[in-house]
């Protein structure tokens, strides 16, 4: 069973390695979206992890990168979509051992899934 909490941060960044006359290449900002997948099995209580626990876990890391320039945050120096999952993904795997993917949704119409393989 796979269980998912939902998370929003806003953050600016621009992607340094894309074209000079990329649109990405200049600083701009996003409303992201982040999704924390947990899979497991349930427990007496009948539930894989506690919502709460999740978010315990994840608010932390979250507020290290709402409202900054994601460039400035060591390990987003290049901050795609895929880094930050990556990143985020891996800040968490130590405190969430059940963590099975992260979503990572910027804007409207563009996400990414990372699950650590």
């Amino acid at each position: 069973m796979i269980i998912e909490k939902e998370f929003v941060f806003d953050s600016a960044h621009f992607l340094p390695r894309v074209a000079a006359d990329h649109k990405c290449r200049k600083l701009h900002g996003h409303t992201y979206k982040v999704v924390i997948a947990i899979e497991g099995e349930t427990d007496d209580k009948g539930w894989i992890m506690d919502f709460a626990d999740i978010s315990a876990v994840v608010q932390p890391i979250l507020h290290r990168i709402d409202h900054t320039l994601l460039n400035a945050v060591p390990g987003l120096e290049n901050p795609t979509a895929e880094n930050i999952a990556m990143w985020i993904f891996h800040e968490l795997k130590a405190r969430l051992p059940l963590l099975t993917f992260v979503t990572v949704q910027e804007g409207l119409a563009s996400r990414v899934v990372y699950s650590g393989k």
